[in-house]
């Protein structure tokens, strides 16, 4: 029986999404209006009602409208050594390479010291807009003389926050002219423990905003956390050996490609994405937050001109030795971090007692996975190092199974032509043999 969309009148065929009450269906129910919507046959439905440890029940109160879950490869990254601890490091992503590349990267490292890493304490950054102010200037120094009661306002939403040693450390105020005018912009600096942060800021910035108005007789509009965790950075730093990065002319390409990144946005845009293929990576399989995870990198790296997150210089002996800095809000306690069954496990394999530790990991791998990207660029380009892995995928697109698979990425790998189309015709072949 197909679900009339509201509005749609009797003998109509078109299919519309606009289905009255359907966040209040079963999950059966929805599932039933997506196959008839998409024309969906038994198994695919099943597909979607695979979802694994995570289980419809949990899945159906993480988020709305659910029909299912959607699954990653999940793999484990070797050879890490942070600060003097070892560390297997769990990764959930679709690209081939990343992994093997981390890895890979992380046992150069550690032939001379591993990653030293650091993270400041995890305060966020939580934003008031006060507008039509008669006199904004006034209205700041207003806003600051009263830090204290604002401050106290702020605390008094998360007492168990407070008690763990977190809460709101310290306010600031800006003035800044748009195009609608001057507005005062309330900095609420909060140290949010081992969580990511946003429900306890954003709580945070709607208390303090009526005492806010009143001290300053504005309006205030937006009270909403800030991705950009200026307050919140990571740094690690590494050397490689130039005979492990393949010599001298390696370690020259490097530099070189590296001097690309800080004059040509362009390049740096990919630059940057490798470095947040292994943070990303991390992130998805501890359930971090990935978008703000993103937005903080990338708009820090744009803070004066766009420009590359590493740095990287050459020793006195000729070693590689490379810098990383970003803003890296991770949480360990909190959200989908401590309701995901995969979350939790992977937290485990990885060891790390507190957000700041974590966040120290996070910098490492993003350091790890743009050595292991430029190297393999300026020593035998990245399609070269990517052709296997990227071949399996074509090759099982195709329809190939079992040994079917190997034999399918072997013949293209060897002719150079990954596409999924020639696996096709290679498959026919096999089945004619």
């Amino acid at each position: 029986m197909r679900i009339k969309g509201e509005g749609e009148k009797e003998g109509e065929s078109l299919r519309s999404s606009r289905i009255s009450g359907f966040h209040e269906m079963s999950l059966e129910e929805r599932l039933r209006v997506v196959k008839e919507f998409a024309g969906l046959t038994d198994e695919e439905v099943g597909i979607l009602r695979n979802t694994g440890s995570l289980g419809l029940e949990l899945a159906d109160r993480m988020i709305e409208n659910v029909i299912g879950a959607t699954h990653l490869p999940l793999g484990v990254a070797t050879n890490f050594l942070i600060n003097g601890k070892d560390y297997l490091i769990p990764m959930a992503l679709e690209e081939p390479s990343v992994v093997a590349a981390a890895s890979n990267a992380a046992r150069m490292a550690r032939m001379r010291y591993g990653f030293r890493a650091s993270a400041d304490e995890p305060v966020m950054i939580g934003q008031v807009q006060v507008c039509k102010l008669r006199d904004p200037q006034a209205a700041r120094e207003r806003i600051l003389e009263e830090k204290g009661r604002i401050l106290e306002r702020a605390n008094e939403q998360d007492p168990v926050l407070v008690k763990a040693g977190g809460g709101a450390r310290d306010l600031e105020a800006r003035v800044l002219n748009t195009r609608l005018g001057p507005m005062v912009v309330v900095h609420l600096l909060v140290d949010v423990r081992d969580a990511m942060g946003a429900n306890a800021v954003n709580t945070m910035c709607e208390a303090v905003a009526p005492p806010i108005e009143e001290l300053t007789g504005g309006r205030v509009y937006l009270r909403i956390i800030s991705n950009l965790a200026t307050h919140r950075k990571a740094r690690a730093e590494a050397s490689f050996p130039k005979e492990a990065l393949g010599g001298e002319e390696v370690v020259e390409g490097i530099l070189h490609a590296h001097a690309l990144a800080e004059a040509d946005p362009y390049r740096c845009a990919t630059h940057n994405k490798g470095i947040m293929n292994g943070i990303i990576a991390v992130a998805l399989a501890l359930s971090n937050d990935t978008r703000a995870l993103e937005a903080g990198a990338h708009a820090y790296a744009a803070l004066e001109g766009y420009g590359p997150l590493t740095s990287w210089e050459r020793e006195e002996n000729g070693d590689l030795k490379g810098r990383i800095e970003l803003p890296i809000a991770a949480g360990i306690l909190g959200g989908a971090t401590s309701v995901h069954p995969v979350a939790r496990v992977c937290r485990k394999i990885l060891g790390v007692g507190s957000a700041r530790e974590l966040a120290e990991v996070m910098a490492a791998v993003g350091l790890a996975q743009n050595l292991a990207a430029l190297r393999a660029l300026v020593a035998e380009g990245i399609q070269r190092g990517h052709m296997r892995l990227h071949a399996r995928n074509v090759a099982m697109a195709a329809g190939a199974r079992g040994e079917q698979v190997e034999k399918v990425v072997e013949r293209m790998v060897k002719e150079r032509c990954i596409r999924i189309d020639r696996a096709r015709e290679i498959l026919a072949e096999l089945g004619r043999g």
